[in-house]
């Protein structure tokens, strides 16, 4: 479990696709403190199991084992060496919960069809897949790469969020542009509701 709350601009060190899987390095610094092997890690959003840790000069590079669904269904299939990546680690028992809920189980991916400056801040928006749009509630949240965000506005296609200067500064957002993918979560308080109203209908309708 995450709170969407980021703690680090992590480094993609490399990608490996292969026939024996798909090999993912991440260079971390802040992050790495106290993390071992078999720990979760939210990578753009994505919970991933580190299966490998390597202590270097330029920072800790962990290794993870990614499915083909992972790969598949979020956007680190179109990432690259040397990009930045979002971090969390999951959610301490005793920690403070700054976000809201995240599984790092990612829904769909998404596309930046707005990304501009306004002011101090930035005003970003997100087309999004049919499957998470009846999730999508004016200042309801959602995880953007992770990132646990505020929906501004809602649209038949998509949604609008504010981008804060510090959200800005932290995290992989500053890296992407109009097109670029985005790893979309919709809030899980969301979808149980949803799910618990659509079987209340159907036992309903079977009456």
């Amino acid at each position: 479990m995450f709170t969407g709350i980021i703690e680090e601009l992590g480094q993609i060190a490399w990608i490996r696709p292969g026939s024996s899987g798909i090999k993912l390095g991440i260079r971390a610094r802040k992050t790495a403190k106290g993390v071992k092997l078999g720990d979760s890690i939210a990578v753009n959003g994505c919970c991933l199991t580190v299966a490998r840790v390597q202590r270097q000069t330029r920072g800790t590079v962990w290794t993870f084992d990614l499915l083909q669904e992972t790969w598949d269904r979020t956007n680190l299939k179109d990432a690259v060496a040397g990009q930045g990546v979002n971090l969390e680690r999951s959610m301490a028992a005793n920690g403070r919960f700054g976000g809201h809920f995240v599984t790092g189980h990612i829904d769909g991916v998404g596309r930046i069809t707005r990304w501009e400056r306004k002011g101090a801040d930035h005003v970003l928006e997100v087309e999004a897949p049919a499957s998470i749009r009846p999730y999508l509630v004016e200042k309801g949240s959602v995880a953007v790469d992770g990132i646990s965000l505020t929906v501004a506005a809602v649209s038949p296609q998509g949604f609008r969020i504010w981008i804060i200067p510090h959200t800005f500064d932290v995290t992989s957002l500053r890296e992407r542009s109009v097109g670029s993918p985005v790893n979309l979560e919709a809030d899980l308080l969301g979808k149980y509701i949803a799910r618990f109203i659509e079987a209340r209908d159907a036992n309903s309708s079977n009456r």
